[in-house]
Order: C-alpha cells, then structure tokens, then sequence
C-alpha cells in the first residue's frame, strides 16, 4: 500500500453520487494501490434519504471502513482539546481526522470542510476540497 485516501461525509455523499471528481479520486487510488476508507460514523451522517439503500450500500462497499475503537475517540478528544473546539459540533470532524492521522501515510483526505479538517489534522496530512 501507498498511502490512504479519507473520505469524510462530502466525500462519501459524492461517491454516492457518482460524482466525477470522486470517480477521478478513487481511480487514481486504485492504480496506485492507496486504501480508500471512511469512518464508520460518516457512514451515518452521510445517509440521505432520498437516496436509494442499494446505491448508498454499493458505494460504501467500495470503501475500507473504520470503527472509531477507543484509541481512536481518545485521539479524537485529545484533537478537539489541542484546537479548542467543542464536541458538540465537531465530534464527527474530530472522528475523521483521528482516522486519517492512524492511517498509513502519505494520507489525504477528501472534505467540503478543509478549515476544519486541517485545524485538527494538522500539517501531516493533505486536506483537499471536494
């Protein structure tokens, strides 16, 4: 493996979309053998109802998933601490940057929400804009 690619829920939402940038995203991790995962809880929060079961189950079958274990939630709190942020709001952020600070480098992940995840991922890892 080469390397991680992290989808947090826009990521996940466009997969689920078929969104090209993504399609792009995923091809380009397959060719070059980097693990595509998200975490468990985006899962949850990127469940949209009008989507259709099968769709959204087809694209999360396309990825590693991750549970948050303990490890990974202190990590989490510990990240929410060191940035002064609560939470409340930013639990699921958090969650994701734990996950892509424990998965192997080089990792980028894929988010709508880049100020945020840099904040907690810090310089490490490659936040992108989807």
């Amino acid at each position: 493996m080469s390397g991680t690619l992290v989808l947090d829920c826009e990521g996940l939402s466009a997969l689920v979309r078929r969104s090209p940038e993504i399609t792009e995203w995923l091809t380009a991790a397959e060719a070059e053998d980097v693990r595509v995962v998200t975490s468990s809880v985006t899962l949850v929060e990127a469940r949209d109802p009008v989507v259709d079961q099968a769709r959204f189950d087809y694209a999360g079958s396309r990825l590693n998933i991750v549970p948050p274990d303990e490890a990974i939630a202190r990590r989490a709190s510990r990240l929410l601490a060191a940035a002064g942020l609560h939470g409340h709001k930013y639990a699921i952020d958090a969650l994701v940057a734990a996950t892509a600070l424990t998965s192997p480098a080089p990792v980028t992940v894929l988010t709508s929400d880049p100020e945020d995840l840099l904040t907690l991922c810090g310089p490490g890892i490659r936040v992108v804009e989807v």
